[in-house]
């Protein structure tokens, strides 16, 4: 037996996270995924009126509160057959948009880069040289000399201060760090340019959604943006143009910078292509609708197995019996009473919490399966089944992206090197990409409609009698977020979100069958078992989420965390 290595908890995510893995000559030979944290809002809900229920559910997470939101409407709406005015998909659409562009430019620069880059390696660089090689690589025009050097300088001034701040506790000079000092110092100055422009997607959600995070429009049956074209308190022009004036310039950046930077790292650490596939069943659901039913979309889902793209089978609509019919839940080695394996209309949410045993339960997180299947479900999932479905602007921007990266490593990449660490990194870039354009496209589409008088965002609806069961579906920045409600005389009776980090951060379930991040650890390289660096780097790429609104901070600089090594 190798050696037991415990991080407690996984930090630069939402929430409480502790993996295990036993390291044998130098890889990972067997992991377990323990979520730290008991969520209760579904017991919170039951008896309460179904169309409040999108305001608890934003609780879940302290961040990606807007995804809940909309998840939860859905599901009310599919349960009572309600159809939403065009005017209302469009403005969900656009924050849909917006706040996913503000996530994933979040979690590459401000979550997982510094896994990558080496900070402190930066104040090595030439900024003629880092500039030169951003410029080779796009026409982003803060690419200048003097942007680098004011940078460094910036840097330095942390440095001699002794104030590093949030670069305080990096792996600086771990051996798989590999990047050039020119190339750590671009990606300083992008990281610092990164919190610009992420506040800029924000400020679309927070000005249709009135405020951000926990956004207040919403409403089973449409939205609450009335739409005056003559009252400044409501949608007009002025906000309208604010609001494409602040997608333009995000748009510019996804394109310029982030897509680049992430060939760029992609090329300069391409073992790591080879590394992190674990599960290769893919699932994502279609977004982005284009009419009041949920038949047609901007964007693509469906089901892809065994990473073979010729198995697509595409989702269609927001009734889709094949997604309906599919998901269920295990909870074999989940702290929760029983050891069932149900669908969601049928679950409880009961803990019984036994400590934490590998070989019986070891997770308050459940373990979500497809057809008896374990699924990875993200950017990954949605980019490979557009690619598959020949979207246009997913596979335009994937093949650039594998264009660019493989010019950089003198190599040709086909899609089949996405099935990896790096691969995740490179589909939430070129998913950010497809945003920019279709949040613009959206909001065209927005403005045309209210252009020839159509202001209608909401449409009335009664609470029939007798049971009804409902189910909405959103393909969330970080993959399949699906909530199931079921509806007794008008009160909730029974109330389930099965969420994206449920999918990739299930444990194993009555089957043996590891999930998603359990099976992508298995095979990595541990260069140093006491700064186990590769860990991070692979269970960063699906950018975990649990819980989001617990935080660990101690501003007296007390030990929060431990890395544990066990012979």
């Amino acid at each position: 037996m190798g050696k037991r290595i415990t991080v407690d908890p996984i930090t630069r995510i939402e929430g409480h996270l502790r993996i295990d893995v036993e390291v044998d000559g130098g890889k990972v030979s067997n992991s377990w995924s323990s979520g730290q944290m008991f969520r209760g809002i579904e017991e919170i809900l039951k008896g309460r009126d179904p169309r409040d229920a999108w305001i608890f559910t934003q609780r879940f997470c302290g961040v990606c509160t807007t995804v809940h939101a909309i998840a939860s409407v859905r599901a009310v709406e599919n349960a009572l057959g309600v159809e939403i005015p065009i005017n209302a998909q469009y403005i969900r659409n656009v924050i849909i948009a917006a706040h996913a562009m503000h996530d994933h430019i979040v979690h590459f620069y401000h979550l997982s880069a510094l896994d990558w880059v080496d900070v402190v390696s930066a104040l090595k660089a030439d900024p003629a040289k880092a500039s030169a090689l951003a410029e080779s690589l796009s026409p982003w025009p803060r690419n200048s000399k003097r942007e680098m050097e004011a940078v460094q300088a910036k840097l330095k001034s942390f440095v001699a201060g002794g104030q590093l701040g949030i670069f305080t506790n990096g792996y600086w000079g771990h051996p798989a760090m590999r990047l050039s000092p020119e190339v750590n110092l671009l990606a300083v100055a992008h990281y610092l340019q990164a919190l610009e422009y992420q506040q800029k997607a924000n400020k679309v959600v927070a000005i249709l959604g009135s405020k951000t995070p926990n956004i207040q429009n919403l409403a089973v049956g449409g939205v609450a943006n009335a739409i005056n074209l003559d009252n400044q308190a409501a949608l007009n022009m002025e906000k309208l143009y604010m609001i494409k004036d602040l997608l333009d310039e995000v748009a510019g950046f996804i394109q310029q910078v982030y897509l680049p930077d992430v060939a760029a790292v992609g090329a300069m650490y391409a073992e790591w292509l080879g590394y992190g596939a674990g599960v290769t069943n893919y699932l994502a659901v279609p977004d982005m609708p284009l009419d009041s039913k949920g038949t047609q979309f901007d964007l693509p889902g469906g089901t892809i197995m065994g990473g073979d793209l010729s198995t697509l089978k595409l989702i269609d609509s927001f009734q889709e019996p094949y997604f309906r019919d599919n998901v269920t839940e295990s909870i074999a080695h989940a702290w929760y009473d029983g050891d069932w394996d149900k669908h969601p209309w049928d679950e409880d949410t009961v803990p019984k919490y036994t400590d934490f045993d590998a070989e019986k339960k070891y997770s308050w997180v459940k373990a979500p399966r497809f057809g008896g299947k374990p699924m990875q479900v993200g950017p990954l999932a949605q980019v490979l089944v557009g690619y598959a479905a020949g979207h246009p602007i997913i596979k335009k921007y994937a093949d650039q992206v594998l264009t660019t990266a493989g010019a950089i490593a003198k190599a040709k990449l086909g899609p089949g090197v996405l099935h990896s660490t790096l691969g995740r990194h490179a589909a939430r870039a070129i998913r950010c990409a497809t945003f920019s354009e279709l949040a613009l496209k959206h909001w065209g589409l927005l403005a045309a409609n209210i252009g020839k008088g159509d202001h209608t965002i909401f449409t009335p609806f009664t609470f029939p009698a007798g049971e009804q069961r409902g189910f909405g579906f959103h393909e969330a920045p970080r993959g399949v977020l699906s909530h199931w409600v079921v509806i007794r005389d008008g009160k909730i009776a029974n109330y389930q979100a099965v969420v994206p980090s449920t999918w990739n951060a299930g444990p194993r379930d009555e089957k043996g069958q590891k999930g998603p991040y359990e099976a992508s650890l298995v095979g990595n390289p541990v260069a140093d078992a006491e700064k186990p660096l590769e860990v991070l780097r692979t269970i960063h790429s699906f950018d975990p989420c649990l819980a989001c609104a617990i935080h660990t901070v101690d501003v007296e600089g007390n030990e929060l965390s431990r890395v544990k090594t066990l012979a």
